[in-house]
Parts: C-alpha cells; structure tokens; sequence
C-alpha cells in the first residue's frame, strides 16, 4: 500500500503542474476543470491510501518482496450459489437500456422491476422480524 499512495499523491501532483500549465498555455475551462478535478480524485485516493496504512500500521503483502501471490489473498466476500435474483436484474437493467433507445414508457417500467430486483436480491437473506403472541 505504501508504493500505492505515493503513485496516487504523484499522479495528483503532476494534474495539478499539467492543469496549471494548461491554464497558461491557453486552455479552455472544460480542460483545466477536467484536470484539476482528476488531481482531487487522485488525492482523495493517495490519501485514502496513505490514511489506511498508518491506521493499519504494518507492511502489507504486496509491499513485501518476498511475499507470495497467496499471502495477500484473503475472503472475497459471499457469494449466494443458488439465488435467482441476478438474472431478474441483469433483465431488468437490461431492459432499462433498452427502454432509452425504445421509447420511456419501457424505461420507466424496467426501473420499477429494477428497483424491486435489487431489493430482492439486497434482503435476501434477512430474516423476517418474529413477533411473540403472548
């Protein structure tokens, strides 16, 4: 993470020389809002980055020569192996897509299904809230 922060702070150093020189070469403003708005990104990351080392306060894998592709890898997260609810999304966006070029009634038809997709693939797996009957 240590070479990552300091490739975003650069990357965010040099749109900011760029949009400067930019400025006086005579750019428009598009361009040099453009830039200066790429070097805030960048910064926001390289900060981001750099914050999140010292909070973590040790070296990571990938800042280790001698680490293995394996020692950074860790738990990509759960993925539900027989849910349904990705292909009424997928159908749904989809849809959506197409309804611009169709016409906006189908737009506004597949952002409902869309909408209703999501919420049904979101909660999933939450459990309704049992009531007592005492």
């Amino acid at each position: 993470m240590k070479a990552n922060w300091q490739l975003f702070s650069g990357l965010a150093v040099f749109y900011v020389i760029m949009a400067v020189v930019y400025y006086f070469v005579g750019g428009e403003a598009v361009g040099i809002t453009g830039m200066t708005l790429a070097a805030c990104l960048a910064g926001m990351v390289g900060f981001y980055l750099w914050f999140t080392q010292k909070r973590i306060g040790t070296a990571i894998p990938s800042d280790n020569e001698e680490a293995e592709i394996a020692d950074d890898a860790g738990e990509l997260g759960f993925y539900s192996p027989h849910s349904w609810w990705p292909l009424p999304v997928a159908l749904s966006a989809t849809a959506m897509g197409l309804g611009l070029i169709i016409g906006w009634w189908l737009t506004l038809i597949a952002l409902g299904s869309l909408v209703i997709s999501i919420i049904g693939m979101v909660t999933e797996y939450e459990k309704p809230a049992t009531t007592s009957s005492h």
